[in-house]
């Protein structure tokens, strides 16, 4: 500081004040620069859903063509998004309360789940025309690949796995309560599902097609799920709390037990990281970091109220959050690069 004051002119007591104030205000600036330099995740890009009201749901990639596709539940419409030019490719309708969606590359089919209805559309990806509609009963939620089958969680519970060639339900699996968030084992023929209304992680069998086990859960509104690449971990996260609980999938028991953002509706992992990335309409998103002694949350990324579901793309290493409309802005795709 000496030196600092030495190359001032000649004051009075009053500008050396001016002078350091003005030095904690840079000092400061630093700092908060510093911060948000290293905030888990980045601003990359927006992609604005022009005449999009209401709810936004989930989300999926078609890879080869870099396109997204996103489900708007509140405006029954299907998006098709091109990443390239960052603009509406296609606007699916026919739709109605579309809530899960998926890409399923062999047959090259874009498919969308009815919750109004409980239907599951399948649409070809080149040209967007309908390859079949396949009818469930009521409230199709979440879809899921499991090689070359479509599964979707419906219904007052079940899983339907689908033959996309034909459009045909091959069988389901009956569960104790409509099914939220589900992930597929990926190297055994377990499935395992949130089902809230019954208070329990379902634990299902694809080989046997029967329920095989339920975790209880000490906590209420389990609903996005996510599975790590080995298989012996998935991630819940509960509204009521809201928490983000780590469970080691082969005894079913809690890992790790920590709080987070509210009102979530998706969870990911980033394996290249070793991070856990929650998406909140409280208008966060809260990564994770893992470690030995089990999470650390490495900050909260404003978003906005509403915005809720995301889609994590390790391929793109981007997150995907959808924004939806308020009274002072549109409905947007908000892309994320993590840090």
């Amino acid at each position: 500081m000496a030196d600092f004051l030495s190359h001032l002119p000649s004051i009075g007591i009053p500008s050396i004040g001016i002078a350091v104030a003005a030095a904690a205000a840079l000092a400061a600036s630093v700092a908060s620069g510093a911060a948000a330099q290293t905030a888990p995740l980045a601003l990359d890009s927006r992609i604005p859903l022009e005449g999009v009201k209401g709810r936004i749901d989930h989300m999926a990639i078609d890879p080869g063509r870099q396109r997204l596709v996103v489900a708007e539940l509140g405006n029954d419409t299907v998006d098709v998004l091109d990443l390239g030019s960052r603009t509406i490719v296609r606007r699916l309708t026919g739709v109605d309360e579309p809530q899960g969606v998926a890409y399923l590359p062999e047959p090259d089919l874009i498919a969308a789940a009815s919750a109004r209805d409980g239907t599951v559309h399948l649409f070809h990806a080149g040209d967007f025309s309908q390859a079949a509609v396949v009818h469930l009963g009521d409230d199709a939620d979440n879809l899921r690949l499991d090689v070359s089958s479509l599964v979707a969680g419906y219904g007052k519970g079940a899983l339907a796995w689908i033959d996309p060639s034909n459009g045909a339900k091959v069988f389901e699996i009956p569960l104790p309560g409509h099914p939220e968030g589900f992930r597929l084992h990926p190297r055994d023929s377990r499935a395992f599902v949130n089902v809230p209304d019954a208070g329990e992680i379902t634990v299902v069998d694809r080989a046997s097609r029967k329920r095989i086990d339920g975790w209880k859960v000490d906590a209420g509104a389990n609903f996005p799920m996510a599975i790590n690449e080995t298989g012996d971990r998935i991630a819940v996260v509960y509204r009521k709390p809201a928490r983000l609980v780590l469970f080691d999938t082969g005894s079913g028991r809690p890992v790790a037990n920590v709080p987070t953002c509210g009102d979530s509706d998706d969870v990911f992992f980033d394996p290249k990281r070793s991070r856990v990335t929650v998406s909140c309409g409280e208008g966060f998103v809260e990564v994770f970091e893992q470690n030995k002694s089990g999470l650390k949350s490495l900050g909260r990324v404003t978003t906005s109220e509403g915005a809720r579901t995301s889609l994590f793309v390790p391929e793109l290493d981007r997150l995907f959050v959808a924004a939806r409309a308020t009274a002072s802005s549109p409905a947007e795709i908000r892309i994320y690069r993590p840090s």
